[in-house]
């Protein structure tokens, strides 16, 4: 392999991987640097193996709310197998083919900024006209005594899992541990879910973190919110949790889905004067970081989202093509795949009045306002809130907790983005009977906050 590149891509995770694929194909000479396995955290460890593992949990669970229907049986061992499949096994020697024969250098090493235009991987100096840091995250770990000792899980041994724990401790109400926790408490697993915050999932409306906290409990998940971890000890086998106050919970097992911090560490970013911020190294609209050098994917603490990253992918090699490409993150769509899942995009109420807008607002029940509910399964659940600029007449912000929301928010989301008129909006028809339907309810419903 070469030791000069027209570009080096460290890191082969979505965004990583995307930028090598466009910026090769745009006929440059491209080396890509993967530590660990070639396709990143979340083909192994995160998106891949927690959404397959997700969809058995959902689906034997929402049959018995289908009329006539009972729940069907489930076999782990085949569900394991196939989420192992899903995951190539942890080999990723297929990924190094494709990419080798697509042209694209693939190192497997540490990756480390070496000066300008250089990167070192495992002893070895590449040189580069473009480099491109997409190093990802790690866990973050919170300081709690004793939790090293005990030991504990984070996302990657829960989605590999192969023997199903009869009880855990959930530590953190985010997606990931809204997510995991139903996949386990629906597999009869004992769920305690530890919640620091005064809600579940805290960065959407409150409203999502009354709806999701039920639908946890009646799936039979302990939920402690403004709860804090104090100590943990492992006790004949069993982890022990210390909260604040003095109370005590228990669990075979202990998951810690407390976050992601940047993974900027060791990488030489001091070597080309980047100073990274609390979240991240800091970019600007291209994804650039300094001369020559651009960071994407969850390294930039812009938004930790696959999608995300692949779109800052797509913009760093079109800056360097040459177009005026700028990323806007105003539209991107948030999904929790929990059941029902969790949808938002654009603002929540209370960023849009930090950012002095008056508001119109509307909350709907969709067994109240569309026929789809009642298609799809008995009792329906689902609700859609609907945030709009009164002054410029444009949705600016949208949210659900509902079957299939994270498919249909893409209606709200091309609004938000291409600020549709709310006028366009209301006239425009959604095929019967679909969810997208609850759109016009809402928009219909709207008045001043």
């Amino acid at each position: 392999m070469a030791s000069e590149y027209d570009a080096i891509v460290m890191g082969s995770g979505p965004a990583g991987g995307v930028a090598a694929t466009r910026l090769r194909a745009q006929g440059m000479s491209v080396a890509l640097i993967e530590r660990e396995l070639v396709g990143g955290e979340c083909a192994y460890w995160a998106c891949i193996p927690s959404k397959t593992l997700l969809r058995p949990a959902a689906a034997s669970a929402q049959a018995e709310r289908v009329a006539g229907m009972e729940r069907p049986e489930r076999h782990w061992r085949e569900i394991a197998a196939y989420r192992d499949w899903m995951i190539r096994k942890l080999d990723d020697s297929a990924q190094l083919t494709e990419y080798r024969d697509e042209g694209i250098d693939v190192y497997k090493g540490e990756a480390r900024l070496d000066g300008p235009g250089r990167v070192e991987v495992d002893g070895r100096v590449l040189s580069g006209e473009r480099i491109i840091v997409a190093t990802g995250s790690d866990p973050a770990i919170p300081t709690i005594d004793g939790l090293e000792d005990s030991g504990f899980w984070t996302n990657r041994q829960a989605t590999t899992v192969s023997e199903l724990p009869e009880s855990i401790v959930v530590l953190g109400g985010g997606a990931v541990g809204v997510e995991l926790g139903q996949f386990f408490a629906r597999f009869e697993t004992s769920v305690t879910l530890i919640q620091s915050n005064d809600r579940l999932v805290p960065r959407e409306e409150p409203a999502v973190g009354d709806l999701i906290k039920a639908t946890l409990e009646a799936d039979g998940i302990d939920v402690r919110l403004s709860s804090r971890a104090e100590a943990v000890r492992r006790v004949d086998g069993r982890v022990q949790v210390r909260l604040a106050g003095g109370e005590q919970v228990h669990g075979s097992e202990l998951l810690v889905a407390t976050g992601r911090r940047a993974r900027v560490d060791g990488i030489g970013l001091e070597t080309v004067g980047i100073e990274p911020g609390k979240r991240g190294i800091e970019v600007d609209q291209r994804c650039r970081a300094g001369e020559a050098i651009w960071a994407i994917g969850d390294v930039t603490g812009v938004m930790p989202f696959t999608h995300v990253g692949m779109y800052q992918g797509r913009i760093v090699s079109q800056d360097i093509a040459g177009d005026p490409a700028r990323a806007s993150y105003h539209a991107i769509p948030r999904v929790v795949f929990s059941d029902p899942e969790i949808a938002a995009v654009g603002l929540t109420a209370a960023q849009a009045r930090e950012r002095g807008i008056e508001l119109e607002t509307s909350r709907i029940k969709l067994r109240d306002s569309i026929s789809r509910p009642w298609t799809y399964e008995k009792d329906p659940r689902g609700d859609l809130g609907l945030l709009a600029d009164r002054e410029r007449q444009i949705l600016v912000g949208a949210w659900a907790v509902a079957p299939l929301a994270g498919e249909w928010i893409h209606h709200a989301a091309l609004a938000i983005k291409a600020e549709v008129p709310l006028s366009v909006l209301r006239d425009t028809v959604a095929q019967f009977p679909t969810f997208s339907e609850a759109y016009l309810k809402g928009l219909e419903a709207l008045e001043p906050a």
